[in-house]
């Protein structure tokens, strides 16, 4: 028998497929989500074939693509009796790499919205010889009473030549590779991991996927006290076939939503809101967004991997999607599909992608304004929101030089003086009293330990409300707004309330102060007569950019540079009883002055929940004190 010619591929030769296959697909199972989109292709283009051409008996109900695994002959079919190729067509689309029928017959034609061509580049197909040694084509084009084998193995060259096949449609065979030391080949044999890439992959492709599954029943002449099992193999149907994100609202339930959060991105509750939309235009495609009722346990890890799965026609390319979804919002779970993406993409054309960019600005108007709409019409349910992912969002107006603080600062919840337990910049705002001329807020680690704080006594006492920072972002956020509807923020532990208060000019006791502030020099930047007291002896305040909060932010951070501190200011109550001591001590007995100076130091330190320098030497010290009253 005369052998026959192998022909080269008309591209340029052994590198270039090499390229394709190492760097547009990054895990060998992919070649099975390319196998099964370009056999849905093949029906795809039959039933357009039939419809165009008004040909009768070719029913879409009719299509199906079967996955066949024989692990003794180490070989995978999958087939469809879609239009089929012939030999010419065998020879343009696979003896050309980077050549794409999908491509040129989608150029061709105007179709109808029911028809999807998934291929793009062409180059899929190619991604089999990942897994397989050898590949052999068996195909059939629709009306042709001949049928043709195209077979390779690999970038040498094909062989193409006339065979049997009683119907229309396409067969690949795939010889798998032996196992190495490196890869396990062997998971492309087994029908269970099959189904997990064909459901991973290809579960919303329109046409079944036939897989054979083993089963157990009970032999039917076996008797009921000692029953006899056999084993056989049962054809069934893997993939769901229509996607819920291309169904109408109206035909969805709660219920229906739920589930399929629940099964997709497997989550044991039920979903905070759901957001499902359907958009053409310059940007067409489908969108099913979810955000979780709690944050999920690794949220705030570096093991948390943001992004929305990516679909292009109902085949998923990218399980997690990054790009599609900035860091603020990085806790939203849900999937993209869109038809203006290629199947074929890397994650680095992904980057480039304009249609994506496009796609992805959209979603984040649409977040925000999802998230807007519950803030105003559900307080509590965006309260739980914020509660479980409040602190991206802030991190969100910090970032980025606060590139996006426009788009987040209303979205932002802080906890406040007033009656309420939340409230927004707006909200505060608005309930501002006509004389108030700023936004004030504390830091500290809670609200029962701010509560505490005397710093806030003249601000309340004005009848003024003050923003609780609890969070370590929270005066980094503030630091970046500066202002919300041109009132500023001002920090009541500041310099400078920005208000008239009546109070002991410093001038009168200025050989005091001064005292007491060289005895501190080394601790604080001056002692002063405290504006801001109203029951309270002492207090720490701060004169420069960095707060005492945010010093101790800044200093608890890996790698932190310790030199950082605050400017701390000791302010004393001129109308403390502790006071007029202090005045009769610095006439009487500055030594023990210098030790009243230290204990009120400490004692600032302990109510703004800063560390006791000298535990042992503050013992000592009011120890000495106590002996001398």
């Amino acid at each position: 028998m005369k052998k026959m010619a192998k022909k080269q591929f008309k591209a340029e030769s052994k590198r270039l497929m090499e390229l394709m296959i190492h760097s547009i697909y990054t895990n060998k199972e992919i070649f099975l989500r390319e196998l099964i989109s370009n056999a849905s292709d093949a029906c795809d283009k039959l039933y357009y074939h039939s419809l165009t051409n008004n040909i009768t008996g070719v029913l879409r109900d009719d299509f199906k693509i079967s996955i066949s695994p024989d692990k003794d002959a180490r070989k995978l079919v999958i087939s469809d009796n879609g239009i089929g190729m012939t030999r010419d067509e065998l020879e343009n689309n696979l003896g050309v790499i980077a050549k794409s029928g999908s491509l040129e017959f989608a150029s061709k034609n105007e179709t109808n919205e029911d028809i999807d061509i998934i291929g793009q580049f062409g180059v899929g197909f190619y991604s089999a010889f990942m897994t397989a040694s050898n590949v052999t084509v068996i195909s059939r084009a629709f009306g042709s009473d001949e049928a043709f084998k195209w077979e390779s193995e690999g970038a040498d060259g094909y062989t193409v030549a006339p065979c049997e096949k009683s119907e229309c449609g396409t067969e690949i065979t795939l010889l798998i590779k032996e196992n190495t030391d490196d890869d396990s080949f062997d998971e492309f044999l087994d029908a269970y991991r099959l189904k997990s890439i064909i459901k991973k992959y290809s579960d919303y492709i329109r046409y079944p996927i036939l897989l054979p599954a083993e089963k157990r029943r009970k032999k039917e002449d076996s008797p009921e006290d000692k029953p006899e099992w056999e084993e056989y193999t049962e054809i069934e149907t893997v993939n769901s076939m229509v996607p819920l994100w291309k169904k109408q609202k109206k035909e969805l339930t709660d219920e229906d939503y739920n589930q399929f959060y629940k099964d997709k991105f497997h989550d044991f509750e039920n979903p905070m809101k759901v957001v499902h939309l359907s958009t053409e235009g310059t940007a067409t495609y489908n969108a099913l967004l979810y955000i979780p009722a709690k944050t999920p346990f690794n949220y705030y890890s570096k093991d948390y991997e943001k992004g929305l799965q990516l679909y292009a026609s109902g085949v998923m390319i990218m399980e997690k999607c990054a790009d599609l979804i900035p860091d603020y919002f990085g806790f939203v779970k849900g999937l993209v599909d869109s038809q203006d993406l290629s199947l074929n993409i890397s994650r680095e054309m992904l980057q480039q992608d304009r249609q994506l960019k496009v796609i992805a600005s959209h979603l984040e108007k649409k977040i925000k304004s999802e998230l807007e709409s519950l803030l105003k019409n559900d307080r509590e349910k965006y309260e739980q929101f914020f509660e479980q992912f409040g602190v991206p969002i802030k991190y969100g107006v910090y970032s980025d030089y606060g590139m996006h603080k426009e788009l987040l600062q209303d979205l932002v919840l802080f906890k406040y003086s007033g009656e309420n337990a939340t409230v927004t910049l707006a909200e505060y705002v608005e309930q501002m009293p006509e004389d108030q001329k700023y936004i004030y807020y504390i830091c500290g680690s809670s609200v029962g330990q701010i509560k505490k704080l005397p710093q806030t006594e003249a601000v309340l006492d004005k009848g003024y409300a003050v923003l609780y920072l609890t969070d370590d972002i929270d005066e980094f956020v503030i630091k970046m707004l500066m202002s919300y509807k041109e009132k500023e923020f001002r920090s009541v532990s500041g310099g400078d309330l920005g208000f008239e208060e009546e109070k002991t000019e410093d001038g009168e006791h200025k050989e005091l102060l001064e005292f007491l502030t060289e005895a501190l020099k080394e601790k604080v930047k001056e002692v002063k007569v405290s504006s801001r007291l109203k029951t309270h002896p002492v207090c720490l305040s701060s004169a420069g950019d960095v707060s005492i909060e945010m010093e101790k932010i800044l200093k608890a951070m890996p790698d932190a540079n310790q030199s950082i501190k605050a400017e701390k200011v000791l302010e004393i109550n001129a109308n403390h009883p502790v006071f007029a001591k202090l005045e009769a001590l610095r006439k009487t007995d500055s030594d023990k002055l210098s030790k009243y100076a230290e204990m009120l130091y400490t004692q600032a330190l302990m109510i703004e929940g800063l560390p006791v320098e000298d535990p042992s030497a503050f013992s000592n010290l009011i120890c000495d004190l106590m002996v001398d009253a």
